[in-house]
């Protein structure tokens, strides 16, 4: 077998081989370089992106949150109004409403409830919450502030019956039922006025 010629290195050969070597360590450090200005720049715009979606998020509430205020005030208007006459007609004569009342701890002064329409006459009270989209959990949530309304008026000597009543323009037959069951007055939107929903034998909860 032949043996393979091999050129003896000389300087200028050596020097060449540095050179390159050096032209291809430069070249790789600026792919590194770019490569780095790729990825800070992709990093910066999902950064970006991810605040303007927060952001979005954020107005979307804010809006969606505006919405259910102006539609509380609405459903308010509508409810309030008219919501002493159809209990009156079934003999309670309330002498007293008012609405967004708010019940405190006599010794902190911390809010423990808020009712958006109270009626109250010398012998009953009834405490009516409104909602845009009645759902279950708003029936528990009244559940528990119907406690906390009778321990107040338990701590005040107030010996008179408290009745709990939700009104709401869109409900389920589901979110019905469960509001029926729960002992409390069912107040639905009739055209442009509410009514009272009392199907035959019920009996409300008193606390």
């Amino acid at each position: 077998m032949p043996k393979l010629k091999t050129e003896p290195l000389t300087f200028e050969k050596v020097w060449a081989m540095f050179q390159e070597t050096d032209r291809k360590f430069r070249e790789n450090r600026e792919q590194i370089k770019e490569t780095d200005r790729i990825l800070k720049e992709a990093a910066e715009q999902a950064k970006e992106a991810d605040r303007k979606v927060w952001e979005q998020i954020k107005e979307t509430n804010r809006i969606v949150g505006d919405l259910g205020n102006r539609f509380g005030d609405l459903a308010e208007h509508l409810v309030r109004p008219g919501i002493v006459e159809k209990f009156n007609t079934l003999g309670f004569h309330f002498n007293d409403t008012s609405k967004e009342r708010k019940f405190r701890n006599p010794k902190t002064g911390k809010i423990l409830a808020e009712v958006d329409i109270l009626l109250e006459n010398g012998d009953i009270v009834i405490a009516v919450e409104v909602k845009a989209n009645l759902k279950n959990r708003d029936v528990d949530d009244h559940l528990k502030r119907m406690e906390v309304l009778r321990r107040i008026a338990d701590s005040k000597g107030d010996k008179r019956k408290y009745l709990g009543a939700i009104a709401g323009a869109i409900i389920e037959d589901d979110a019905r039922n469960y509001t029926l069951n729960a002992g409390f007055y069912l107040i639905v939107q009739s055209g442009d006025t509410m009514k009272l929903d009392m199907p035959k034998g019920f009996k409300p909860r008193e606390w």
